[in-house]
């Protein structure tokens, strides 16, 4: 049986910031939650409205079913450079793999206009 795959998109930096700046409103005025197993619960339940990973997560298998769960469930995700960089996002000192957004906050404005821009990147 042929599973399907999906190639990881180039997010240009704009994106890559832009979704920084979401895990960073969705922190402060919504709701997020942290680290791969967490994160792929809550996207297969249909809690999650936006998934983040890390690029430079080692190995790369650990998140190489993140985006074929979240095309399933038809959730908005998105790549930035840095793990390191998406733990301080969260508000940690620690590196975090990957972030699950529950409620967007304030960020739901800037999260819906990056979704029709992730949209278009895929196509």
């Amino acid at each position: 049986m042929a599973k399907a795959m999906f190639v990881r998109f180039e997010m240009p930096k704009e994106l890559s910031d832009k979704a920084y700046e979401i895990v960073e409103a969705a922190r402060d005025t919504g709701k997020i939650r942290k680290g791969t197993n967490e994160v792929t619960k809550l996207v297969e339940r249909g809690d999650a409205v936006m998934v983040v990973m890390a690029e430079d997560v080692q190995p790369p298998e650990i998140l190489a079913h993140m985006p074929f769960l979240c095309e399933e469930r038809n959730v908005v995700y998105a790549y930035v450079p840095s793990k390191a960089e998406l733990g301080h996002a969260v508000g940690m000192e620690k590196p975090t793999a990957s972030v699950a957004i529950l409620d967007a906050g304030k960020a739901k404005p800037l999260l819906d206009g990056f979704a029709e821009q992730v949209k278009k990147l895929k196509q």
